[in-house]
């Protein structure tokens, strides 16, 4: 029992001991430089430079608002298009310049579908955006033919087409759009359109 008791008052003391030899360690690192370099007296003026915080760049936040506002109208339900389409069965459209023979290549499947955009189940502010984005997206990509499914209507109340005429007065306002005409039975018939757009203008590297 006493060699325990004995022990114990060995181990703290010792413990103590290391205690006092880390503080003073501590305390004399604390001190190193003023002992070093001698006594030092603060300046009154620290003569600090006021370095000016280097900025972020300003996003062009009303940029990108006036783009979307841009696109929002640049399409509109109140365009009259019945003056700019073909008198023909199935209202087909091209630009004044476009030759009839384009619209008939068209119909004919002479340019392959690259794309297609799926306007089922859209409320119609929903469509109009989602074409107009699509058709610019398209025509920056390069693409030429698209197809745009706007649906037969079969589902809508008195089984006419909703969409139909609204897509084709958007589609005469964008101007990447050359034309478009019906899509053919295999290709979605009366309930979709195949478009033509503008080929990309090439700067010469």
């Amino acid at each position: 029992m006493a060699r325990r008791l004995r022990e114990d008052q060995e181990r703290r003391q010792a413990e103590d001991k290391a205690r006092r030899e880390a503080a003073a360690r501590a305390e004399a690192e604390r001190h190193l430089f003023s002992r070093s370099v001698g006594p030092v007296t603060p300046l009154r003026n620290p003569n600090v430079a006021r370095l000016r915080r280097h900025q972020p760049p300003p996003l062009p936040v009303q940029h990108w608002l006036d783009e979307e506002r841009v696109l929002l109208e640049s399409i509109s339900d109140d365009f009259d298009v019945s003056t700019l389409l073909d008198t023909d069965d199935q209202l087909s459209f091209r630009r004044p310049g476009i030759g009839v023979e384009v619209t008939r290549r068209l119909r004919s499947g002479h340019w392959s579908i690259q794309r297609q955009l799926d306007l089922h189940g859209l409320r119609v502010d929903e469509a109009r955006e989602a074409l107009g984005d699509f058709i610019r997206h398209a025509h920056k990509t390069g693409l030429r033919c698209v197809r745009v499914v706007h649906g037969k209507g079969l589902g809508s109340p008195g089984k006419s087409p909703v969409l139909k005429g609204r897509v084709q007065r958007w589609l005469v306002q964008k101007n990447e759009v050359l034309a478009f005409v019906q899509a053919r039975p295999m290709d979605g018939g009366a309930g979709a359109l195949v478009v033509l757009l503008q080929p990309v203008l090439r700067k010469n590297s």
